[in-house]
């Protein structure tokens, strides 16, 4: 069995390892020249890496005698290199024999530890993907895997706790049994798995083989999508965009979230007269896509596309959400489809974790997806993969055209024809200033747990307004047409308001609600919501 020694070289910086963690991702400022202090160094992620094989040994030493192997990649971040070469030194140095992939995707990483082939190294016994998703170029951090998915809360900290003491000069003694590193390229069998997908579901080796789909990867990890997964499946992929990696973003922030990153895709569709744009996040775990008439078909409307096609897959199942879906949304599983919404928190991992636990309980569910773009399905191991997921719309394309239900992004528009969206939508972020005197010797969460508290006492005195009957997180309520929906952010001293209405008069209704209650609490930042109404 495994055990390993790791040293820590000189102490230099003072790093507090608890602000690394972001819920269950670790992230940091990992490169110089802005405002923030780098906390995230080579030093940091060596010591990381040393700590997450003394977690993997310690979870794995019941199950296996032979030396672990712990498979790396990363985005197109400018610091990726760096920190692949110090979290894989501190991996070795530990031990433990490490697989470097260089570029790759988040959902690729999960898939390597559940991979059989060994002449890729594989199954990897851990997965680290370096990536912060679609933050700022200086930003970096590190998502962890074994075979039974991502790590959770408890497990990053576990895992920072144990980096402190290494990094701090702790050491950890033990026999080394393996000291290895080798380079594999596994995105290529990644990619070959995806194309089998789509090919098995249609019958066909080229079954996209007509339609015209470009891809913007905003200069991720994505660009393998356009050239390994539609081309070989015999898609014109003539004006995909940004497709070569580079860290620092020069077209567009990676995120499928962003207006600027859609209005791109949709430039490109509308240009090139594409049947479909697919716009994927930095490392590839969420996406997005645009019809061939420049709608976007992201948020809501992407929920309602991945219902519509896992309902029909499997009727009457029941689709996880985060806590900002629309009500229209709920009308449409549930009322056009014949599913269930069981609309959740926020969090991709909120609401994955909540799908697994309902089938743990017998209620049946296939989908469980937030409103970023994080989409994961039952039969893919609950994933969170932004290319299956297009997967599916492609798979659902090659079929409707088979079976002559319409050419190009039509099948894929028609099933959401019936959703009913919102006149007007908006949101606001209502900041807490921790120092201020009203706060006192509250906590922000605290603090922000009395604001939702007033607000839902105050409910009474307005008639025109429903609190929802079953909601998991903060104040959600309904009126003039419309809905608000007031939380704590999970991580932040920020309370997110949401509003949805018919008009933007019915929204300003809502929202001048919320600021009668919010506005005695001196220490929140109500300035957007002020200009909102005024």
């Amino acid at each position: 069995m495994f055990a390993g020694t790791y040293n820590a070289s000189t102490v230099v910086e003072k790093i507090d390892f608890r602000k690394l963690q972001n819920g269950s991702d670790i992230r940091g400022v990992a490169v110089a020249g802005g405002e923030e202090a780098v906390n995230l160094t080579v030093d940091v992620a060596k010591a990381i890496g040393a700590a997450f094989a003394q977690w993997l040994a310690d979870k794995k030493k019941e199950s296996t005698s032979s030396a672990l192997r712990v498979s790396i990649g990363h985005d197109s971040r400018i610091s990726a290199s760096s920190l692949e070469q110090a979290i894989a030194q501190g991996i070795v140095d530990t031990g433990l024999d490490v697989v470097l992939y260089g570029l790759a995707s988040t959902p690729a990483m999960f898939n390597s530890t559940v991979t059989e082939r060994g002449d890729l190294l594989c199954p990897a016994d851990g997965a680290i993907m370096i990536t912060a998703s679609h933050l700022p170029y200086n930003r970096n951090g590190f998502k962890f895997f074994t075979n039974t998915g991502g790590l959770g809360k408890a497990d990053i900290s576990d895992i920072l706790s144990r980096a402190a003491q290494i990094h701090s000069g702790s050491s950890w003694q033990g026999d080394v049994t393996s000291k290895d590193m080798k380079r594999v390229n596994y995105m290529d069998h990644y990619a070959s798995d995806l194309v089998k997908i789509v090919q098995a579901a249609g019958g066909k080796e080229r079954p996209l083989e007509g339609f015209h789909i470009l891809v913007d990867a905003g200069n991720g990890a994505g660009g393998f999508f356009a050239e390994k997964v539609l081309k070989p499946l015999g898609a014109d992929t003539t004006g995909s965009q940004f497709l070569e990696p580079d860290g620092m973003f020069p077209n567009h922030i990676p995120n499928p979230e962003d207006k600027k990153a859609m209005e791109a895709v949709t430039s490109a569709v509308l240009k090139h007269k594409a049947d479909l744009g697919i716009i994927f996040d930095t490392d590839v775990d969420r996406s997005a896509a645009v019809d061939s008439s420049g709608r976007e078909l992201n948020r809501n409307r992407l929920i309602a596309l991945i219902s519509a096609i896992v309902l029909a897959e499997h009727p009457g199942t029941t689709i996880v959400t985060d806590s900002i879906t629309s009500d229209g949304l709920t009308e449409f599983i549930e009322k056009k489809l014949g599913g269930k919404h069981h609309r959740f928190k926020r969090g991709y991992k909120n609401v994955i974790d909540e799908g697994i636990r309902l089938n743990s309980v017998g209620e049946e569910s296939h989908l469980a997806i937030e409103t970023s773009g994080h989409g994961a399905l039952k039969e893919n191991r609950w994933l969170d993969d932004g290319a299956y997921l297009m997967v599916k719309l492609l798979i659902k394309l090659a079929a409707g055209k088979a079976a002559g239900e319409g050419e190009g992004s039509e099948v894929l528009t028609r099933l959401i024809e019936s959703l009913e969206e919102a006149g007007f939508a908006t949101e606001f972020r209502l900041k807490i200033n921790e120092s201020h005197q009203d706060v006192g010797s509250k906590t922000f969460r605290e603090y922000g747990e009395e604001v939702l508290r007033r607000l839902e006492e105050s409910l009474s005195s307005d008639s025109n307004l429903t609190k929802a009957p079953k909601n998991y997180e903060g104040v959600r309520v309904s009126g003039h047409g419309g809905w608000f929906l007031l939380r704590l952010s999970l991580h932040d001293p920020v309370l997110p308001l949401n509003i949805e209405a018919p008009t933007k008069d019915a929204a300003q209704k809502l929202g001048s609600f919320v600021m009668e209650v919010v506005s005695g609490f001196k220490a929140l930042d109500v300035s957007s919501l002020q200009k909102f109404l005024t």
